[in-house]
Parts: C-alpha cells; sequence; structure tokens
C-alpha cells in the first residue's frame, strides 16, 4: 500500500509541477501561488460539500442523488443547515465542477468567480464560522493584470487554471489512499518555498524540521488538547501534530497567529485542505507579541514554532509590556532589535503545566549578554529549558543559518539541561540540507534516553550551566570530534629517517657516477 500511495503521490507531483509551470506565464510563481492554491481550495470545498449532501441523501434511500445537478432555487432551502454543520454554503451553480464546464463559454468568467468566492464568504457572515471564511479569497485577485491586460486574456488563464486543477488526480474527497489535497498544498508551499528566496522561510518550516520539532513535543503522548503555534506561517507546523499522532489526536483544536494576511489566508486554507472543519481550529491575524489573541484559549498542551529570527519590537518603548504577565516574570524585556526571547517566554507562558513547547531558535540567543542573557538566566533558575539542539546549517529556505531548537517544559522530574550536538545530521539534497527519518530517529531517541553520548549529546546539571554563565550553546557542552587524521610521530620520523638514509645512498650512487665519467 505505501508504494501505491507513493506512486500516487509522485504523479501528484508532477501534474502540479506541470501546472504551476504552464500558467505561471507572466505572473511571478510567487505570486501565483495564491491562484493555484485558491483554485485547488475552491475544488476541494465544492467537493467536500457536494460528498457531505450526496451521503446524506444516499443514507435517507435516494441513491442517484447528486447535489451538482440539483436546481440553484431547489437547493436554497437547505442553506441554513448546511451553515451550521460545514460553516458555509454553495448553490449547485457555484460548484467547482459547474463553473469549470461553463467556462469555455463564460466571457465573464472573472466576474462570475468573484461572485462566487463573495458569496461562500458571505454565507458565513454571522455565524460561528465567519472568522474561518472571511477574507480567504482575498489574494484571488480575478481582475489582476498580472492575469493579462485583457479580460478575454485574463479569463483564458483563469480557465487553464480550472482545467489544470480539475485535472490533479485527487481523487474523492473521502476516499483517497494519501491526504491529496493537503499532501498537494504542502507540495506546492515547498516548490515555491524554494523558488522565493528569503520571503520562503518566512511563511513555511520545511516537512523534517516540523516533523522533528512535533516528535519532540508529543514523546509519550497519544494524543493533546489543543497544539498552538504562536508565529503560525502557513500553518503547517500546526498540522503536523495531526500527522504525528494520528487523525482527531488532537481533541479540542489547533490554534495559532500569524502577522501577514496573505499568509494568515494561506493557513485558513491549509487548515480546510487537511479537512479540519471550522469549529476545531482559530487562526487568528495580528501581532503576537503586542496583541495576543488567544487569551481566552491558554494554556497548550504543544506549542511548536518557527518564529522570525532578530525582528525588531517595542520592547522597553512600550512601558506596558514588562507588566505583561508574559513577560514579567523574567524582569527585563527582549532587546527592541531581537525579539527572539519575547517569542520563548510568550510560548513559555502559555504553555500547560504539562505540555511541551519545542521552539527553532536563532543561535546568537543561546550566548549573548545583556538583556537575553538575564532571560536565560530566568529560564534556567527556575527549570524551564528540558533541552537545546543544535541543528545542521541550511535547513531553511531563503537562509543557510544553522539554527536551534529549545524545548521548554514546566513538569521536569530534574533540574538538569539536555544539549544535543545535531549539526552532522543531515543529508544534501540540491541547494539544501535536509533531515531523514534516521536522522530525527536519532534526535528524538536521545532526547528521550537522556543520557550522555560521546560527541552528541551531554546532560548537563544546574551547576554547571551555572558556572558556563548561562550559556546555552550545545557546543560549549558537547565536545566536538577530531575529525583530523591522528598521526603516529614516532612511525612518521623513523619513515623520515629510512627516506634520508635512502637519500644517502643514491646521493653515493649518483657521485660514484660521475668520477667514472670524468676518469
Amino acid at each position: 500500500m505505501a508504494t501505491d500511495n507513493n506512486k500516487e503521490r509522485d504523479e501528484l507531483h508532477r501534474a502540479i509541477w506541470a501546472i504551476a509551470d504552464e500558467l505561471r506565464g507572466a505572473v511571478d510563481g510567487w505570486d501565483f501561488k495564491n491562484y493555484v492554491l485558491g483554485a485547488m481550495f475552491y475544488r476541494y470545498i465544492s467537493e467536500n460539500l457536494t460528498a457531505y449532501i450526496n451521503e446524506g441523501e444516499i443514507e435517507a434511500g435516494n441513491p442517484d442523488f447528486d447535489y451538482a445537478k440539483m436546481p440553484d432555487d431547489e437547493a436554497e432551502v437547505a442553506r441554513k443547515d448546511l451553515v451550521e454543520s460545514k460553516g458555509f454554503f454553495m448553490l449547485p451553480g457555484e460548484l467547482f465542477c459547474n463553473v469549470r464546464a461553463n467556462a469555455a463559454n463564460d466571457e465573464n468568467l472573472n466576474e462570475t468567480l468573484e461572485k462566487v468566492f463573495r458569496n461562500i464568504e458571505e454565507s458565513a457572515k454571522g455565524t460561528d464560522s465567519e472568522n474561518s471564511f472571511a477574507g480567504l479569497f482575498d489574494d484571488f485577485d480575478v481582475n489582476s493584470n498580472k492575469l493579462g491586460n485583457t479580460v478575454a486574456k485574463r479569463n483564458e488563464r483563469l480557465k487553464k487554471l480550472l482545467d489544470g486543477v480539475a485535472a490533479m488526480n485527487l481523487g474523492s474527497v473521502k476516499d483517497h489512499n494519501i491526504d491529496a489535497f493537503g499532501d498537494a498544498y504542502e507540495y506546492l508551499m515547498t516548490m515555491y518555498a524554494s523558488n522565493a528566496g528569503k520571503s520562503g522561510g518566512e511563511f513555511f518550516t520545511p516537512a523534517d524540521v516540523s516533523e522533528l520539532l512535533t516528535r519532540l513535543g508529543t514523546v509519550g503522548k497519544k494524543t493533546v488538547n489543543k497544539v498552538y503555534d504562536p508565529a503560525c506561517g502557513s500553518g503547517s507546523l500546526l498540522l503536523k501534530a495531526e500527522k504525528v499522532l494520528g487523525k482527531d489526536a488532537v481533541q479540542v483544536g489547533f490554534y495559532g497567529q500569524e502577522i501577514n494576511i496573505t499568509t494568515y489566508n494561506l493557513c485558513r486554507i491549509n487548515m480546510f485542505l487537511h479537512d479540519v472543519g471550522f469549529d476545531k481550529f482559530d487562526i487568528a491575524c495580528d501581532d503576537t507579541l503586542t496583541h495576543p489573541q488567544h487569551w481566552d484559549d491558554e494554556p497548550f498542551d504543544l506549542i511548536v514554532s518557527n518564529p522570525p529570527y532578530s525582528i525588531k519590537w517595542e520592547g522597553d518603548e512600550n512601558p506596558l509590556l514588562i507588566n505583561d504577565p508574559r513577560f514579567s516574570p523574567a524582569g527585563v524585556l527582549a532587546p527592541k532589535s531581537k525579539a527572539d526571547l519575547a517569542f520563548i517566554m510568550h510560548s513559555l507562558s502559555w504553555l500547560s503545566s504539562s505540555g511541551t513547547a519545542a521552539i527553532v531558535c536563532f543561535p546568537g540567543i543561546m550566548y549573548r549578554g545583556g538583556a537575553e542573557k538575564k532571560i536565560r538566566q530566568y529560564l534556567i533558575d527556575n527549570n524551564f529549558v528540558d533541552c537545546v539542539i543544535q541543528l545542521p546549517a541550511n535547513l531553511f529556505f531563503g537562509t543557510s543559518i544553522a539554527t536551534c531548537i529549545m524545548v521548554l517544559k514546566k513538569n521536569k522530574v530534574d533540574n538538569n539541561t539536555l544539549f544535543i550536538d545535531a549539526s552532522n545530521e543531515f543529508i544534501k539534497v540540491t541547494n539544501n540540507n535536509r533531515l531523514t527519518d534516521d536522522n530525527i530517529e536519532h534526535i528524538v531517541s536521545a532526547f528521550t534516553e537522556r543520557k550522555d553520548k560521546e560527541y552528541f549529546c551531554h546532560l548537563a546539571s544546574y551547576d554547571e550551566v551555572k558556572d558556563n554563565d548561562y550559556n546555552l550553546s550545545a557546543s560549549t557542552y558537547v565536545e566536538a570530534e577530531d575529525t583530523r587524521e591522528k598521526v603516529d610521530i614516532v612511525k612518521l620520523n623513523a619513515e623520515i629517517e629510512e627516506i634520508v638514509a635512502r637519500e644517502q645512498v643514491l646521493r653515493d650512487e649518483i657521485n660514484k657516477i660521475i668520477t667514472e665519467i670524468e676518469v
């Protein structure tokens, strides 16, 4: 079955690459992802709603029912019930399959799509699902000049887009072997992120790093109550919890906050494409450090995050922040030019007493002085740092920096901190390094066992960390293996003596020959 799944996935990836390659044309690949992903989302919710309605009708004894063929006026009566159960409503005439079927003859295809998208969002207004749908299609601009400089050219490209997404072998929303829509999303995001340079890493954490963070955060757990990411990007890290633990293992839901509105929209689309219901996720758009949106939802059992590195924030310019219960315990705020430890403090504050936070960090926060050292001291003195892991360089899109992971807990059974140097745990793949399953297993095993292993990990006592002036760099505690070739000096000297002796014999021979020639 795994082979079939891989074959299905590879086929899907090839189809996605082909459509993206053919369609982007004048549209930069980075911008065009909004169109491809938007069209995939439109297809997904159309098929998801249709399957849900058809299933209900078949169970009610109507085996030949097909919502896609139902007249719009007859379908209208089901609006209220469907909005309550699915969070939105679409008329049969608005479904992806029907709009696509008419696209070739629709001179106003751009207007048709715009109206359909508006109707989907408005169907959720005033309901519990409003926040999940509001503005979802804002980045799918059907009238953008990037699609073409005339309506006809724009519509031609929109039709190609619908045809390309329709041709993707995504199977039935209910019975395909792989999470095809979700997998297609992740593949597209990886493809675009790797081509987007620096901006790519700002919203997307590679799947291997996501897997490692989630594995670290869920050791010994079969379920978690809630998973949270304070800088959630497109949501790949949040969703990894369900992939690692299994469907429905996240019992209450997924919570995240993202400051960039385009990325925030992508995150909500990603939730839907991974079959997460509108009532099981709450993604907010705002600045987490100064305007956190989930006070009523914390604490969280699992926090996984890859926050932006060394960004500016208000810090001590804002007199309210030093009294904020998230930051005040340390007695000092992260520097205005480096907000990294503010994200750490925020996450720690919202972590449940039995929870785990695994956070990707810029390496400088582990050893710099000043306010950052004082915050590290607070974390160590209060026994919140469970583990620090040094990662290999070049794992992320847009930066070659060798990052770290800090694992935080509030219920440690000892006051030791584990340091793991995983800087050599990688394979090289094209321009980036990647963690293999074996690399991840090696790191997670060391994290679980908490025992010293030469050149790889060291369990440091509180006093040891304190004596090192609260430096939390893994290299301070884990000795690097000397891979230089060892030289046997005695043997080398003997070889040199032998060479010198042989040289002398040769010289004597040469002198003898010269003497004979002269005579």
